[in-house]
């Protein structure tokens, strides 16, 4: 974590704000809050901030402001926002089956740490993970604080597909693919749940700052649920952050 956000040119309209060079959720904190002291100021000249793991890239509009002139702002609101307060967290239930059709890579990352397939499910759901940041594709949560125990390397050849909703690992991450998309994760579960639906409100489920705790259910289970979902009367489970939810399986 640097001593000082460093300000870096992002082009002729962005503006980097980075605050560290690590994966650590103190840093994160830093981000949201900066993040959130725009939203509240409402710079007319911010055309919008895109939050990452360490850093903010702030897009401007340069007829209206120099990058001096937003630099000097942005710093300001770094020194007045370092001990803000956050909202809530909350934690979202993902119902997950795990292996078989629906996780084809489990055996694969269970031998390849010395685990049987029960022992990777038992780490993997043991916890709740902060969601850093949202990328790659709409509604694409980047998860953190992964057990080692079974991180995985990516397939050396992503697959053409992969169904939406397909939980996987790669390295010391794990995610859920929100649409059907090409991926090179180990897919080792899936969620009926919706991740991202353009016509909701908002339109994605899961939110930068909250947590995500995998549930393990059974393939009926799955079946009635993606039901519920595409009726529109399912709503996934929700519950306020307690500290122990990151304490899992190690």
């Amino acid at each position: 974590m640097y001593e000082r956000p460093r300000f870096l040119s992002g082009g002729d309209r962005a503006l980097f704000v980075e605050f560290g060079d690590a994966i650590d959720p103190e840093l994160n904190r830093r981000v949201r809050r900066l993040l959130l002291a725009i939203q509240e100021a409402k710079l007319s000249e911010v055309l919008e901030a895109v939050p990452t793991y360490r850093s903010l890239l702030v897009y401007y509009e340069p007829r209206r402001i120099s990058p001096e002139e937003l630099r000097a702002k942005l710093k300001l609101l770094t020194q007045r926002t370092q001990a803000g307060e956050l909202p809530e967290p909350k934690v979202t239930e993902v119902p997950t089956v795990y292996g078989g059709e629906y996780g084809r890579d489990l055996d694969f990352v269970a031998e390849h740490n010395g685990l049987s397939p029960e022992e990777v499910v038992r780490v993997h759901a043991s916890k709740a993970y902060l969601i850093y940041m949202l990328g790659f594709i709409p509604g694409f949560a980047y998860l953190g604080g992964m057990c080692p125990r079974i991180a995985t390397p990516r397939l050396p050849t992503p697959r053409a597909k992969i169904s939406a909703g397909s939980v996987g690992i790669a390295g010391d991450q794990t995610g859920i693919y929100p649409a059907e998309s090409p991926g090179g994760w180990r897919l080792i579960g899936r969620t009926p749940l919706e991740l991202f639906h353009p016509e909701a409100d908002p339109p994605v489920l899961l939110q930068m700052g909250n947590y995500v705790r995998f549930v393990q259910i059974t393939a009926e289970e799955f079946s009635r649920i993606e039901e519920e979902v595409a009726q529109g009367t399912y709503r996934a489970k929700e519950s306020p952050f307690m500290r122990e939810d990151e304490s899992g399986d190690i």
